[in-house]
C-alpha cells in the first residue's frame, strides 16, 4: 500500500515560474548558483542555495545560510512570489527533453513507508549531506526540492493522469536548458481520492534520485514527531515531497568517470593489463553500445572495453553492474581507486554532458576516462529489492525536475 497525500502546493504566477524555477540544490555549485541567479531576484536559489546572498566566504552550512534561506522563502511568499493553492491537490508534472516526455505524480509520500522499505533506496547516504537538508527543511518548514520516485506502472494509474492532461495546465515554459516543464492540478475531490485509492493498490516505490532529501525527510519527521507532545500521525511533517514516475518513462543515462593519473604506468603497458581482463579494441564510437562494455579515452584515442567472461559474477544484481565490473577490475587493481568515494584522484561527469566532456577534462585536468552504458530501471528495482547497494555515482536521470515550481509546506 503506497498513502500518498494531497497539499496546498505554494506556487508561482504563471508569469514568474519561469525565472523562478531553478535546477536542483545538488547539480550546481555555489559559484556556479551566484552566476544563474545574478540579476534574478525571483530565483528558487535564493533558498535553496541562500549562500549566493552572502560573503562568498561563508559558510555554506553556517547558521546563517539556513537562516537566509528561511528570510527568503518567507519573502517570496509575502510578495506573491510564491502563492498558496485554495485546495488540496495532486499535480501532474510533464517533462519534455526533444522527444523524450515523462509524467509524474507530484503528491506527500509516507515518511513511515520509507522506513518500512515500502519505499527502497539504493544508494548510501552521506552523514554530512543528511544533516544539510534536514537543517535547511526544518529551518524552511517546507520541503524545498522533491525526491524523484519511481513505481511499477499500472493501467489505473496512466488512466487518471492522461484525465489530467486534457485539462488546461496550470503552468507550462521551456528553461534555459532546453527542457520542458508543465503542470496540472488535481484538485478536485474526487479525482484526488481515485488517484489516493490507484495509489494504494502500488505494492512498492523506489527512490530514484534524491536519496539524502528521502533520508533527511525522515530525520525530520522523528525530530518534530518527538518535539511534538500531541503527534497524531496526520502532521504535514509524516509526508515529504516528491514526483512519482512510472518505470516505463523513466530515463537513465551513464555515468562516467575520469581519473588524473595511470597510477605510475605507462599508456603502453596500463592497455596491456586492461587486456587481461578486458576484450579492448580501438572504436571511432565513444558511446558504450551495451551492458558489460565500457568505452575509454587515453591519448586522444577512443578503446572499446568488453568485459571477458569470468571476470564478474554475472549472477550478482550489483557486482553484474558495470560500474562495479570497472570498479573492481580496472580502477582499484590498475588505478589504485580503492573507494571512489573518497578518493581525490576520480571525478564524475553526468552523461548529459556527454563524451565530449570526458575529451575536454583530459585536455585539461586528467589522464583517461571512461564512459558507462546506463543502468536499466529494471536493473535499481531488482537491487533495491534484493537489499542491496548500487555502486557510487551509478544513474544519472535527465531531465531533472525543476525546484520552485511546486513548495510542500510543514507548518500548514
Amino acid at each position: 500500500m503506497s498513502d500518498i497525500r494531497p497539499f496546498r502546493g505554494l506556487r508561482p504566477p504563471v508569469d514568474l515560474v519561469a525565472r523562478v524555477a531553478s535546477p536542483p540544490y545538488d547539480v550546481i555549485n555555489s559559484a556556479e548558483a551566484r552566476v544563474m541567479a545574478a540579476g534574478n531576484p525571483y530565483s528558487f536559489l535564493h533558498v535553496n542555495k541562500a549562500e549566493i546572498d552572502l560573503p562568498e566566504d561563508v559558510d555554506i552550512h553556517s547558521d546563517e545560510v539556513y537562516e537566509k534561506s528561511a528570510q527568503n522563502l518567507r519573502r517570496f511568499f509575502a510578495d506573491g512570489v510564491l502563492v498558496r493553492d485554495r485546495r488540496e491537490s495532486f499535480y501532474i508534472y510533464r517533462l519534455t527533453m526533444g522527444r523524450h516526455v515523462q509524467h509524474g505524480i507530484v503528491a506527500g509520500f509516507s515518511v513511515q513507508e520509507y522506513e518500512d522499505d515500502l519505499i527502497r533506496k539504493h544508494e548510501l547516504t552521506r552523514r554530512e549531506k543528511e544533516d544539510d537538508r534536514a537543517r535547511h527543511t526544518e529551518k524552511l518548514m517546507a520541503n524545498a526540492g522533491p525526491v524523484l520516485l519511481t513505481f511499477r506502472n499500472r493501467p489505473e494509474i496512466r488512466a487518471l493522469v492522461n484525465r489530467a492532461l486534457a485539462g488546461a495546465p496550470a503552468c507550462d515554459f521551456t528553461a534555459a536548458d532546453g527542457i520542458g516543464h508543465t503542470l496540472w492540478l488535481i484538485d478536485d475531490p474526487a479525482q484526488v481520492a481515485a488517484l489516493r485509492d490507484a495509489f494504494a493498490a502500488v505494492p512498492v516505490i523506489y527512490v530514484a534520485d534524491g536519496h539524502h532529501r528521502s533520508a533527511s525527510a525522515f530525520r525530520v519527521r522523528n525530530n518534530l514527531r518527538a518535539r511534538n507532545p500531541r503527534h497524531t500521525g496526520q502532521e504535514a511533517y509524516n509526508h515529504f515531497l516528491a514526483v512519482a514516475f512510472p518505470d516505463d518513462e523513466l530515463q537513465i543515462m551513464g555515468y562516467h568517470r575520469v581519473v588524473q593519473d595511470l597510477n605510475g604506468l605507462a599508456a603502453d603497458a596500463f592497455l596491456a593489463r586492461i587486456g587481461e581482463r578486458f576484450a579492448i579494441e580501438p572504436t571511432s564510437d565513444p558511446e558504450p553500445p551495451a551492458v558489460r562494455t565500457s568505452t575509454m579515452y587515453l591519448n586522444n584515442q577512443w578503446y572499446r572495453l568488453t568485459a571477458k567472461p569470468g571476470t564478474f559474477p554475472a549472477a550478482d544484481p550489483v557486482k553484474s553492474l558495470d560500474a562495479a565490473i570497472l570498479q573492481d577490475n580496472l580502477l582499484a587493481p590498475l588505478l589504485g581507486i580503492d573507494d571512489p568515494r573518497t578518493s581525490r584522484r576520480i571525478d564524475f561527469v553526468g552523461g548529459i554532458r556527454g563524451t565530449g566532456e570526458l575529451e575536454r577534462r583530459c585536455r585539461a585536468d586528467m589522464r583517461v576516462a571512461f564512459a558507462l552504458f546506463p543502468v536499466s530501471v529494471a536493473q535499481l528495482m531488482a537491487i533495491a529489492d534484493a537489499g542491496a547497494i548500487m555502486p557510487p555515482k551509478s544513474t544519472w536521470f535527465e531531465p531533472k525536475l525543476r525546484s520552485g515550481v511546486v513548495v510542500r509546506t510543514l507548518a500548514d
